[in-house]
């Protein structure tokens, strides 16, 4: 199964996502965090609390362009 989170490379690349590949993204994102913060260690309960946040910010404004 190829990943979403190979094929991003920009905001724009997240603002072509529909809302189910935006869900997916970010199921994907979880999965990355969790599994390199338990090799690495640190506190996941941030990273995994912002995933939807950034996605938004990124999917609903032309980042880096809007203020």
């Amino acid at each position: 199964m190829k990943l979403i989170l190979d094929k991003i490379n920009s905001p724009k690349d997240v603002r072509r996502l529909n809302l189910s590949q935006l869900n997916r993204l970010a199921l994907e994102l979880r999965s990355f965090l969790v599994e390199n913060v338990s090799k690495t260690g640190g506190h996941l309960a941030s990273n995994l609390g912002i995933v939807e946040l950034t996605l938004a910010i990124h999917y609903c404004f032309n980042t880096p362009i809007d203020k």
